[in-house]
């Protein structure tokens, strides 16, 4: 086969793989939306939401650079969640306008969520209540904004629940990834976008460290399936649309104010209260081991892509230009054993963990992540510096702020 004809062959291999994914995760928008019973079909439950009189001024007024010359104005999605609530801060306080959206859902605590607000509210951002999924909400933000850039963080997180509520999976990682690039493309000018993909992308990958060239259709669970759906969606609407894209592959995001489905969390509440604690290890005793990276590595990663971003290219819809498109893995690059993270909460906790060991459950959860961090480090900088000790220290701190000992929460916050 002659160099031209490799090339052309090389060439609809790639756009064909493109077209089939983006068809497959697509298809699945319709499938869960059309075809889930009716008691099932509402991934996200239904409220009704009451807006302050106000609300539209308060955004304008959100949205404005405090400061900062030339500072940007950006929408974060996911205000709320764990890595919302920090980002937002970060950006406000260096004299960026930011404008939060959340629908605040019952994932897991709302109230948690709520007080997360209370400190953005105190930093001067505005969280707006509403699902990224409503076309009308964002049209009517970004005209009232007028975003330069939007941090995309709102998703379904979770691997496990992934396979008690698929639907909501779909509704907020796909039918709200594509809802959000359509307000984006529409938008005059268009904002460059950053958003939070995942480390899951990498599945069943073997390779040790994840490099972002790795192969990445190989996903252990429908979460990771979305995430992945989600950066061939993004290329796609790159391509046709002009939007300048980065996604970020997140690994083991860790700390104050975090997620309390997460191993580091909930270890810390039944430890707390004398309960036993499930350590998992795979095959043959295999150590399970994450790439736990702090919180505040994590916010210097994403303001490092936002200030590295290409302005996108496109102007009513229509591309005008070659666009960036981007992704970087966000870690720590030093895996630690589960095993691990338990005897650092002893030692802080002063409480002797009651320990199960047990076999890792087919629920998609994978057995080990490393990450290689060289293209994040070389483009923006992005070099993280705080260990598991460390981190583990500022979060458990926060914990006994926070809540009791059993678990409750501190009335007084």
């Amino acid at each position: 086969m002659d160099k031209s004809m490799s090339n052309r062959f090389r060439y609809h291999f790639s756009a064909t793989k493109l077209v089939f994914w983006t068809c497959i995760f697509l298809g699945l928008v319709f499938l869960f939306f059309l075809h889930t019973p009716q008691h099932h079909s509402d991934p996200v439950p239904r409220r009704r939401i009451l807006r302050s009189p106000d609300w539209e001024s308060r955004v304008a007024k959100s949205s404005q650079p405090r400061s900062r010359a030339g500072g940007m104005r950006v929408l974060v999605t996911g205000a709320a969640g764990f890595v919302g609530t920090h980002v937002s801060a970060a950006l406000r306080r260096r004299g960026d306008g930011v404008v939060g959206l959340d629908n605040f859902n019952s994932y897991y605590d709302p109230s948690l969520k709520q007080a997360r607000r209370a400190v953005l509210e105190r930093a001067e951002v505005f969280v707006v209540e509403g699902d990224v999924n409503d076309a009308g909400l964002l049209r009517k933000l970004f005209e009232l904004g007028k975003f330069t850039h939007v941090m995309h963080l709102a998703a379904q997180a979770g691997v496990r629940y992934a396979m008690k509520n698929p639907a909501s999976y779909v509704h907020s990682n796909i039918a709200g990834l594509v809802a959000l690039f359509e307000a984006c493309k529409s938008a005059d000018p268009q904002p460059a976008i950053v958003w939070a993909s995942s480390s899951s992308v990498y599945g069943l990958n073997t390779k040790v460290p994840f490099s972002e060239k790795d192969r990445t259709d190989q996903p252990s669970s429908l979460y990771a399936a979305t995430k992945k759906a989600g950066e061939e969606i993004a290329h796609t609407y790159n391509h046709i649309y002009g939007l300048s894209i980065t996604g970020l592959r997140f690994f083991t995001v860790y700390g104050p104010w975090g997620r309390p489905d997460m191993a580091y969390f909930f270890f810390t509440k039944d430890m707390l209260k004398g309960k036993p604690i499930h350590v998992f290890e795979g095959p043959n005793h295999f150590t399970v081991a994450r790439d736990f990276t702090y919180i505040d590595d994590i916010v210097k990663g994403c303001l490092g892509a936002l200030d590295t971003v290409e302005k996108s290219t496109g102007s009513g819809g229509v591309k005008k230009g070659k666009a960036q498109l981007r992704v970087y893995n966000l870690g720590n690059t030093s895996p630690v054993p589960v095993g691990k993270l338990v005897n650092i909460l002893e030692k802080l906790l002063k409480v002797k963990a009651k320990k199960v060991v047990m076999p890792m459950p087919a629920n998609g959860d994978v057995l080990f992540t490393h990450a290689n961090i060289s293209q994040a480090q070389r483009d923006f900088g992005y070099r993280p510096t705080t260990d598991l000790q460390s981190g583990l220290k500022k979060f458990v701190k926060w914990y006994l702020d926070y809540y009791h000992s059993d678990g409750a929460l501190k009335s007084s916050l």
